[in-house]
């Protein structure tokens, strides 16, 4: 098998098994907090303690992936364009 057919069959496994991760578990954590809601602080010992309230996720712990977005993007498009 040529490389090329290797590198086009590899990135079209990789694009659908994000796709079906998306569609399965649209959700993921937060990357700025690691799904905890609140920045981690440590006090003067160096044990950890809340912090401030994550504004990314605006506390939940849970973000939207990209390639949901992207589709809830490209739905609504389409809603909006065919009524």
């Amino acid at each position: 098998m040529p490389p090329t057919l290797l590198a086009i069959a590899l990135w079209l496994v990789i694009t659908l098994s994000y796709a079906a991760l998306c569609a399965g578990s649209p959700f993921g954590r937060c990357r700025r907090c690691s799904g905890l809601g609140f920045q981690l602080k440590t006090d003067r010992k160096g044990r950890p303690r809340r912090g401030k309230h994550c504004r990314h996720c605006d506390g939940n712990g849970i973000r939207i992936r990209t390639g949901r977005r992207l589709y809830n993007l490209a739905a609504r498009i389409h809603r909006d364009g065919t009524r």
